[in-house]
């Protein structure tokens, strides 16, 4: 139904200005020849004029639908176009434009014909004049509107195939159409009026003033008009594909351009959504080629013209990393559940090794080999390598604690380069650090850390990283001849709970004197300040009468001191609840006695672990 209101406005509009541009030229521009019943002339023109378009419309709109039929299906189905469909949608415009420039030929033809047999020649030709004139105005005006309202129909069309086989109008022939329209037709019309002014006798200044105005007030405003039409038609395209162009600039490479145009720029919107395919398929493969290789060797083949098989000799650290017991991980479960421990397991490799600089070699099955500094320089492919295999050996016992793996750090000279034959190589490192790391991931297994390295990557090592590890014994690892000492992380510390050693305050203790106690302060005893001295893990115990208490003769033992007084303008405290005693056989000191620290340990009960000691 949209295109059918498409073709009907385009036909309507398109004759309207037509038929405007007949009346103008035939009343004000063209000056009538001589006749004998000028009244009786205008009549039958007039009469011609307005009864050819009741015929002509029908028969133009009942075609015209005929050819957009498939143009009208199209739409309607918004599938894939056939060739029938392909040709009435590229070729719809032009169809067009010729069935109106027929309808408008075999008018003027008509009117022509009709003017030389009931008048004069000069009328005749007048009346062909004028029609040619409008069936101009009509065409050009038919094909840029419906070239410019069958858009989204060639969009369809065009994005499923280029053009091919078919020879369409293009830029020029807009261009073309343009100037007929708004340069043609009225200089055109100028020429008509210098030529009747020539041939007709009578014509004055006036008239010929007045038709040169309107001829050229006319060519000044439609050709403005008709020019805006045909240069935007040729814009809007190229403004696509540089808006297309400066996404692909800023990285977007899903900008695609909507090909609407069957000229030379709608190929220039489809070339343009060719280039930014290859460059999305150059991108996944570019894509593709890291995840399997790894990025830096990707960027490095795709930034070297030619390469060639061979390395050159690099210092490196190398980090392996081995499961314990994949064999039994096989047997115990299924081919699905391996691998999603063994993705879990790569997942958290790959991680931490990127986070350091490192670059995964390859999987070795259930093992992987990283390496530092290759093909990328590090500043500290040591320090790099070894702080990796902590913080590896770390997030594996937390992420994926249902497996086990070791770790070997090593580091030394390598050869670093294209391995393999013209045909299929990769790049890879070849040196004795690879092997001694594949040997330290295997003893580690052993370790509680699960972790050794080399004690020679500790001397090349930042010094905050080797801080961390420490050296051990020197073992000759399985298939070396010269021995590797080894290096281990140091366990972390963690602190213990400790209660920091502050002197006990004095406490002054109010207690009950017996009747008749003569003492100077009455029930105020001061206890003595205990020793700062703490023993860890001694339990209470009691002293028991024996000959072994018995002082020694270079023991002397401490005499009681009595109580300092306190002043009275001083508060007293409130008494503290002392805990009770165990049974204890020693005799109890009497009351108003002050409790003096002796040599050894004191007979009183000992909180927690803590036992109070004598500082001498």
């Amino acid at each position: 139904m949209r295109v059918r209101w498409v073709l009907l406005v385009v036909v309507g509009l398109a004759n309207l200005g037509g038929a405007a541009v007949v009346l103008l030229f035939a009343i004000f521009v063209v000056p009538d020849p001589p006749l004998a019943d000028p009244e009786y002339a205008r009549v039958v023109n007039t009469v011609a004029f307005f009864s050819y378009p009741v015929v002509a419309a029908p028969v133009t709109l009942l075609v015209g639908l005929r050819l957009w039929r498939p143009v009208v299906r199209l739409v309607r189905d918004k599938g894939v176009p056939d060739a029938a469909q392909r040709r009435a949608v590229l070729l719809g415009p032009l169809r067009l434009t010729l069935l109106v420039g027929v309808m408008w030929g075999g008018g003027a033809a008509g009117w022509a014909v009709l003017d030389l047999t009931l008048f004069t020649g000069r009328l005749a030709v007048k009346a062909g004049l004028t029609c040619l004139l409008g069936a101009m105005t009509t065409c050009t005006i038919v094909y840029l509107l419906s070239e410019r309202l069958l858009r989204p129909a060639a969009a369809l069309v065009l994005a499923s195939e280029p053009p091919r086989g078919l020879r369409l109008p293009g830029v020029t022939t807009r261009v073309m159409l343009a100037w007929a329209l708004g340069t043609a037709i009225p200089i055109l019309g100028l020429i008509c009026v210098a030529i009747a002014a020539l041939v007709t006798p009578g014509i004055g200044t006036a008239q010929l003033a007045i038709t040169v105005l309107g001829l050229g007030g006319a060519a000044l405003v439609v050709g403005m008009q008709v020019t805006y039409i045909a240069t935007r038609a040729v814009a809007d395209p190229i403004a696509s594909v540089r808006e297309g162009m400066a996404r692909v600039e800023r990285g977007d490479l899903g900008a695609q351009v909507e090909v609407y145009d069957a000229s030379e720029v709608g190929q220039l919107q489809a070339g343009f959504n060719h280039m930014v395919a290859g460059l999305r398929e150059h991108q996944r493969l570019r894509d593709l080629f890291g995840r399997h290789v790894g990025e830096e060797v990707a960027h490095l083949a795709l930034e070297s013209g030619d390469i060639r098989l061979g390395g050159e000799t690099r210092e490196v650290a190398v980090l392996f990393v081995d499961l314990a017991g994949s064999t039994r991980l096989a047997d115990s479960r299924s081919p699905d559940q391996v691998v999603v421990l063994l993705n879990a397991f790569f997942g958290v490799v790959v991680n931490v090794v990127g986070r350091h600089g490192g670059w995964i070699n390859k999987f070795e099955g259930d093992a992987a080999l990283a390496i530092f500094g290759a093909p990328t320089r590090l500043p500290d492919a040591a320090g790099a390598a070894l702080g990796a295999a902590r913080e590896l050996a770390a997030r594996l016992r937390t992420e994926v604690p249902q497996l086990d793996a070791g770790v070997g750090v090593s580091a030394g000279p390598v050869v670093a380069g294209y391995i393999g034959a013209e045909q299929r190589f990769e790049y890879t490192v070849i040196g004795d650090p690879v092997n001694e790391a594949a040997r330290l991931s295997d003893l580690a297994k052993t370790f509680p850390g699960r972790v050794l390295a080399s004690g020679a990557l500790l001397r090349e090592a930042r010094p905050a990283e080797a801080e961390e590890w420490e050296l051990g014994a020197s073992v000759i690892l399985r298939g070396r001849s010269k021995p590797t000492r080894l290096a281990m992380p140091r366990p972390p510390f963690v602190p213990t709970a400790r209660r920091r050693l502050l002197p006990r305050p004095r406490v002054v203790r109010r207690r009950r004197l017996p009747a008749g106690d003569t003492s100077p302060w009455p029930g105020i005893v001061r206890q003595a300040k205990p020793s700062r001295t703490r023993i860890p893990g001694l339990r209470p115990f009691k002293r028991s009468e024996s000959a072994d208490d018995a002082p020694r003769p270079n023991q002397i033992k401490s005499a009681p001191t009595p109580a300092r007084p306190i002043a009275n303008d001083h508060p007293v405290p409130p008494p503290r609840t002392e805990p009770t005693p165990s049974p204890s056989t020693e005799p109890k000191p009497s009351p108003g006695a002050v409790s003096m620290p002796s040599r050894g340990v004191e007979s009183m009960p000992l909180s927690g672990v803590d036992a109070t000691v004598d500082d001498g």
